[in-house]
């Protein structure tokens, strides 16, 4: 392997319990349904009507049962200014629609939210069958709801972990955590990651810190599931004044890893990321929340990831280093 250059990034502020929140929600938690929807032999006079009274700005087109469009109050104004109010929904709905699944993260919403602009997603079941729709509001409301509910069950699951380095009489106590990585469940997608911040909490982690250490498991969770065929692990070794993550597999690798460290960029199949994975944010999301992170991968062999997270009170700007098979 040669040795790629190193890049030094920019510190990161710390992060608050919302945006440890929206890796752990799921997309049914937050949801809205029943959803309102219409059909394309719907009248855009009628579609008014539908909005004013329902107060939603848009809403689903289904047919036969099967979602073929979203049309939005954008498309309802553009109707009245021309004066074609008898015009149908199949008309000026939207065909291509950018959906998300049931069973993952809130997160993948907000990337969604944050890369087209659009309002509003329609919620899928794993037979792609519409089961609710989320909007930024619904993330806001469940957030707040989930705030509070965690809070209580944080305290009343908080006991002697949070002991577990000062009753141990060893020079270098650490405690090694191991999880089996399955390769494309995404239903089963950030239960690792989750333990792993439970556990943390129990052991009486920073608040700060421990949300570091959520997202960047969360996201090297989500890597292995989406971007391999075998399934990986990932082993998590907590120390008194660090966190080391190490995630492997046996996948297809990463040819240019300078690239792979590029918003947006993604090598996940495209059924993948139609599912909505794979948006090309994990890396980078990695490397902004991390200390350090260190990336090997050679093509047809597989990755290794170690990634390094500091518990003392002062940040070191954070390091990348990377390596790649030729």
């Amino acid at each position: 392997m040669d040795e790629g250059r190193e890049n030094k990034m920019p510190s990161t502020s710390g992060i608050t319990k919302i945006q440890e929140l929206v890796y752990e929600l799921k997309m049914k938690q937050v949801m809205t349904t029943p959803v309102i929807t219409v059909s394309p032999e719907t009248r855009m006079s009628e579609l008014k009507e539908i909005m004013r009274t329902r107060r939603i700005s848009g809403t689903p087109v289904l047919k036969g049962g099967q979602m073929v469009g979203i049309i939005s109050i954008e498309d309802l104004i553009k109707a009245l200014v021309e004066g074609r109010t008898d015009a149908l929904v199949s008309e000026r709905m939207t065909p291509e629609v950018l959906t998300v699944q049931a069973e993952e993260s809130v997160i993948e919403a907000v990337k969604k939210f944050s890369e087209s602009r659009v309002g509003r997603l329609p919620v899928l079941d794993d037979n792609g069958h519409l089961v609710g729709i989320i909007t930024g509001v619904d993330i806001t409301r469940g957030l707040l709801q989930a705030i509070g509910l965690e809070y209580h069950e944080d305290e009343i699951q908080r006991y002697r972990a949070s002991h577990i380095f000062e009753d141990i009489a060893s020079d270098d106590t650490s405690l090694l955590l191991r999880y089996k990585i399955p390769c494309q469940d995404f239903q089963r997608g950030g239960e690792a990651s989750s333990k792993i911040r439970k556990t943390l909490y129990r052991m009486g982690g920073n608040p700060q810190t421990v949300r570091r250490v959520g997202i960047v498991a969360y996201e090297a969770e989500m890597n292995i599931i989406i971007h391999t065929t075998d399934g990986g692990e990932m082993v998590v070794e907590i120390q008194p004044n660090r966190v080391r993550i190490v995630a492997t597999d046996h996948g297809p690798g990463i040819e240019d890893v300078d690239q792979a460290l590029e918003p947006g960029f993604s090598t996940a199949p495209e059924w993948i990321r139609e599912l909505g994975f794979g948006a090309g944010m994990g890396l980078l999301n990695i490397s902004k929340f991390a200390d350090e992170m260190h990336l090997e991968s050679s093509p047809g062999v597989g990755t290794r990831l170690e990634i390094l997270i500091w518990l003392n009170a002062h940040r070191k700007p954070p390091e990348v280093s990377k390596k790649a098979a030729q």
